[in-house]
């Protein structure tokens, strides 16, 4: 079955926790702090695989979570870092953040690699606090939380060539003819509902790949029939190749219909108006024909290239697809958004560090950093306790609390975690 969308919840693996210890040997004496930091997270790592053609795995399993860093040991041992988690998704796929619409990446490359959800790093030891002031800290710190966030994916079909036009315009017998595809062919409208994608190799050893669009109708980019869920296909395609019903067996202007669909693309894209065009004259096997032909030739043969075919016996089809092979070398790739680094870097626009609500006599705060601090201390050792309480006065939350009129034994709760002021 063939899913071109699909909506998955990734997590990278949290940090191990830091160790407190000390060193115990023989004949060492004040042997000092020795505890190990934590391992760090596994990330959720997207590859691309050309052998992949829809998104259909992801409908069955929509969350995953990458491995926890082990804690840190003693004798200054650090813990292992957690395994990450790959996931195979097609050529194709633009990754989007759900909530923003944000694109996180572009997999257009067989074994592109894209972190999507990092793993969040080990928390430090005590080893790693001591200092001139404090030569036997008990101070450690729990693993950083790993990054979390519900993904969009959407698959575009990465072909040379997209065939447009109205349903049942012969489209499928097309491309049954010039490549190995076998779509589903029958005489009523919307018979495809999936794109399907075809080589096209010639007798001088050039090939190209070739879609099928499903049926276009006015209306489609804003949700009519079935061409907006399609049209994305669209946009990877370096030639567009409308396919018109010159026999007006349907009682249709193949004319009009051209222009409809000219307009559509337009419409959803004014980059795809600007792709080079050729026309496929179907049908002229059928009598009558003709005579709409040499009208769509007085209109459009300036202005495009005009190919009389039957795609039912395959006449005019040699002529037509050894000029889409001659046209293509000279044609660019559309431009694409391509993130090819490891990590995936967002530059956000500086945000406020915490958002301070009050609730009665409950007073909430909100915000990234703070958060990522409460989840970090480890509240059972006192020295941690202070050094979270110290944090709190660095970034002005203190401060806030007190000019938002909190009072003594108020509640304070961050992160799931409440507090009482004194």
């Amino acid at each position: 079955m063939f899913y071109d969308r699909a909506k998955i919840y990734v997590k990278g693996g949290d940090g191990g926790a830091g160790a407190v210890a000390f060193r115990r040997e023989k004949y060492v004496p004040e042997g000092g702090p020795s505890g190990g930091d934590g391992g760090r997270g596994g990330n959720i790592v997207f590859v691309g695989d050309e052998g992949m053609s829809t998104l259909v795995d992801f409908r069955y399993k929509r969350h995953y979570k990458g491995e926890r860093g082990e804690h840190g040991q003693a004798k200054n041992m650090t813990g292992k870092r957690g395994t990450d988690v790959e996931l195979r998704i097609p050529v194709g796929t633009v990754v989007l953040e759900d909530e923003t619409g944000d694109v996180i990446a572009d997999i257009t490359e067989h074994g592109q690699r894209v972190v999507v959800a990092a793993g969040g790093r080990g928390g430090r030891g005590n080893a790693r606090f001591m200092s001139n002031t404090n030569k036997a800290p008990t101070l450690a710190e729990n693993g950083e939380p790993g990054e979390e966030r519900w993904l969009r994916l959407e698959l575009k079909l990465l072909a040379d060539v997209g065939l447009v036009g109205f349903p049942n315009v012969g489209k499928s017998t097309l491309i049954s003819k010039v490549s190995a595809a076998k779509p589903k062919i029958a005489d009523y409208h919307f018979t495809t509902l999936v794109p399907n994608l075809g080589v096209v190799e010639l007798e001088d050893g050039q090939s190209f790949v070739m879609a099928d669009i499903p049926g276009l109708i006015e209306g489609a980019h804003a949700g009519a029939g079935l061409g907006h869920e399609f049209l994305r296909h669209t946009e990877r395609t370096r030639l567009i190749l409308h396919v018109l019903d010159i026999s007006g067996s349907e009682e249709r202007d193949p004319l009009e219909d051209f222009r409809i669909i000219q307009e559509e693309l337009r419409l959803y894209s004014p980059d795809l108006a600007q792709r080079p065009v050729l026309v496929a004259a179907n049908k002229i096997d059928i009598p009558g024909a003709e005579e709409h032909l040499r009208r769509l030739k007085e209109e459009l043969g300036e202005e495009l290239e005009v190919f009389p075919i039957s795609a039912a016996t395959g006449e005019g089809l040699q002529p037509l697809t050894y000029r889409i092979a001659q046209l293509l070398p000279d044609i660019p790739v559309p431009e694409i958004t391509n993130y090819t680094a490891e990590h995936v870097v967002t530059k956000a626009e500086p945000e406020q560090r915490f958002e301070i609500i009050k609730e009665n006599n409950q007073f909430v705060i909100m915000g990234k950093e703070v958060e990522k601090h409460v989840r970090m201390t480890l509240f059972d050792r006192e020295e941690s306790i202070y050094r979270f309480q110290n944090i709190l006065k660095a970034m002005g939350i203190d401060d806030a609390l007190r000019e938002a009129g909190i009072k003594e034994g108020d509640s304070v709760e961050i992160a799931g975690m409440t507090f009482e002021w004194e």
